[in-house]
């Protein structure tokens, strides 16, 4: 058990953290920029130290200062919540050469993550179901078109790196698929500064299931069973129920099982979501490792 730890976050998630700690006995290190001076993090935090000026390039998201804090208030772990640097190698890796305990996935682990089509040949090889689509990354726009033709339309186009809907593209017909391809990487490369692309087997009318795991770092995995997250604006979540009314126990379990599986096999740590495009009656037809 850590005595410090630092959160390097700000609002609700920065004080459910500090709330968390102090139910363990644990001290907890705030950390604020100008503009959050007086934030309730601030004040319900054991001790706070202050990074930088308002812009979060310079507070934030500065490792260095994060690190320089962490030292200075003899933080031994740090717990990134979410956003920010919470989905960053470089951060979890700069911790663990500092000698300090990040609370999330493992560096190479976050990594993986953060590159779908990686990601989609590690799950796939552990034998978890995924969605119909390309594999290798790299492909050239006529690379991409073919594929799309042998899986059959209509297809969506994904960026590899980044998420939150940006750059997909559903594409119905043939003849547009170059035309939509080279949109999609326009998106991409300006939204991630990475236009590398796969092509999936568009599922008319999905729901989309997500699964929680929790991981220790002994290899153990558990879940948490799912939410319904199918309510959706421009692949954007709008609203969650748990548990699905889709599901039947049979599925629910193999899917349990599936979304253990796809979390083990990418060497994750600490809280995830694993997702599943699922056709509206029928079993998962496909899961991303979590996130």
């Amino acid at each position: 058990m850590f005595d410090t730890v630092l959160v390097a976050n700000r609002g609700e998630i920065a004080v459910r953290v500090i709330r968390t700690l102090r139910a363990l006995g644990v001290r907890s290190v705030a950390v604020f920029s100008d503009a959050d001076a007086d934030a309730r993090h601030v004040r319900e935090a054991d001790t706070a130290v202050r990074i930088g000026p308002a812009p979060a390039a310079e507070s934030y998201l500065s490792i260095e200062r994060l690190l320089d804090a962490a030292a200075r208030t003899g933080a031994q772990a740090v717990h990134p919540g979410y956003g920010f640097l919470a989905e960053n190698a470089a951060f979890a890796r700069a911790c663990e050469e500092a000698g300090l305990a990040f609370v999330g996935p493992p560096a190479a682990a976050i990594e993986l993550m953060g590159d779908k089509i990686r990601a989609k040949e590690t799950v796939r090889a552990a034998g978890v179901p995924v969605v119909p689509g390309s594999s290798g990354s790299g492909l050239s726009d006529a690379e991409l078109a073919d594929a799309a033709r042998e899986i059959g339309m209509p297809v969506l186009l994904k960026p590899s790196a980044g998420g939150g809907g940006k750059g997909m593209r559903l594409t119905r017909v043939e003849s547009a698929l170059l035309d939509e391809i080279a949109a999609a990487r326009r998106e991409a490369r300006a939204s991630f500064g990475d236009d590398t692309l796969l092509v999936e087997r568009w599922i008319d009318r999905p729901r989309h299931i997500e699964i929680q795991v929790l991981a220790d770092g002994q290899g153990n995995v558990i879940h948490l069973g799912e939410r319904e997250c199918s309510l959706q604006r421009r692949h954007q979540k709008i609203i969650e129920e748990a548990p699905s009314v889709l599901l039947d126990e049979d599925t629910r379990a193999a899917m349990g099982a599936a979304a253990v599986q796809a979390a083990r096999s990418c060497g994750y740590r600490g809280a995830g979501t694993v997702e599943f495009i699922v056709p509206g009656s029928a079993a998962p037809s496909g899961g991303t490792p979590p996130g």
